[in-house]
């Protein structure tokens, strides 16, 4: 079994909403959104890490890129996501391409995706990220 079959098996048996796995260290989250993602920026990075998640946004995406995630496999991706995974050569697959990421409450857009979407460069997008997770805690 590769690494992304793995992970992609232990997100469906524990009903995780992310795994990350290099065959040796396996790293699974329950938390929604980028929260587990962004735990990591700048701690650590994920060389030759492969990685499930149910659902990536641009935000995410850009989050994958400073990881320097091997490749990913998602349940469903924006299609803002997709371009920059593309453009940074993180092979993706995925089981559905949506033109965005829809909010938890089904009521808008994801509000990381919206603070991101004018974005180019993840180093660019982290504030951001970061600053649009602080407005919705307040």
């Amino acid at each position: 079994m590769t690494n992304a079959e793995q992970a992609v098996a232990l997100l469906k048996q524990n009903q995780d909403t992310l795994v990350l796995t290099d065959g040796h260290e396996t790293i699974e989250d329950h938390e929604r959104g980028v929260r587990p993602l962004l735990k990591w920026v700048g701690k650590r990075t994920f060389e030759g890490f492969s990685a499930a998640d149910k659902v990536i946004g641009k935000g995410a995406a850009f989050l994958y890129v400073l990881l320097k995630i091997k490749d990913i496999h998602t349940g469903i991706i924006s299609k803002p996501a997709l371009e920059v995974l593309n453009r940074y050569e993180i092979p993706v697959t995925y089981q559905q391409l949506v033109d965005h990421i829809i909010n938890h409450t089904k009521t808008g857009y994801c509000p990381i995706e919206t603070a991101v979407m004018d974005i180019d460069t993840p180093e660019t997008a982290l504030p951001k990220i970061i600053e649009r997770l602080k407005q919705l805690k307040d």
